[in-house]
């Protein structure tokens, strides 16, 4: 018979797969769409946030990996490989967001792209408190800081959906590359303690 405690992880553990496999079906249908809306509306942006789903894609997949296997040194390279993500998406963000001030850049409205990224950044902080809760009670690292990685693409959809809708109403171009400063800080932050030591 199985022991009570054993049944428990058991049962985080397949909701910490769920959640995985949620993020990634929904980011794999979000590239499809924000390159519909990307090129419709001619939006750096959104073109970058697609960047930034692939991005979440391969941190979750890294952590359905890990959850896969057990020991100290696979959870350690998961760490690794969410820490380079977390990098890509602050040099994407760095790149993006001088590129798009220093030309002066304006998008056409994206009502598409708009519905899109309110939806997501509502999906994704649900998600992002759902691994935190999951990854805190299995004491997994790799999924509490994988956590951080949905949070930061909730935090970026809503930044991305600032600016469009800043853009779409008063014409202020310039709100989401501006966002995209604030957002590179939390993922350089999140790179220094991942690779210092810190998780």
């Amino acid at each position: 018979m199985t022991a009570p405690k054993e049944i428990s992880r058991d049962s985080l553990l397949r909701q910490g797969f769920v959640l995985e496999y949620t993020t990634l079906a929904w980011n794999t249908i979000g590239i499809v769409v924000l390159a519909v809306a990307a090129v419709s509306a001619r939006s750096v942006a959104l073109a970058g946030f697609g960047l930034d789903s692939l991005i979440e894609i391969g941190a979750s997949t890294v952590v359905i990996w890990e959850l896969s296997g057990t020991g100290e040194a696979r959870q350690q390279r998961a760490l690794r490989l969410i820490g380079v993500g977390f990098a890509a998406l602050a040099v994407y963000l760095l790149v993006q967001s001088t590129w798009v001030l220093t030309v002066g850049y304006h998008p056409r409205h994206s009502p598409l792209g708009i519905g899109w990224t309110a939806v997501t950044a509502v999906v994704m902080f649900a998600l992002a408190a759902g691994k935190a809760r999951t990854g805190a009670a299995l004491d997994n690292p790799v999924l509490k800081t994988e956590g951080r990685v949905t949070l930061i693409d909730g935090l970026l959809a809503a930044a991305v959906l600032l600016g469009l809708a800043l853009n779409s109403a008063v014409g202020w171009w310039w709100a989401d590359p501006a966002a995209g400063y604030v957002l590179v800080y939390y993922a350089v932050r999140e790179v220094r303690e991942i690779f210092t030591g810190g998780h």
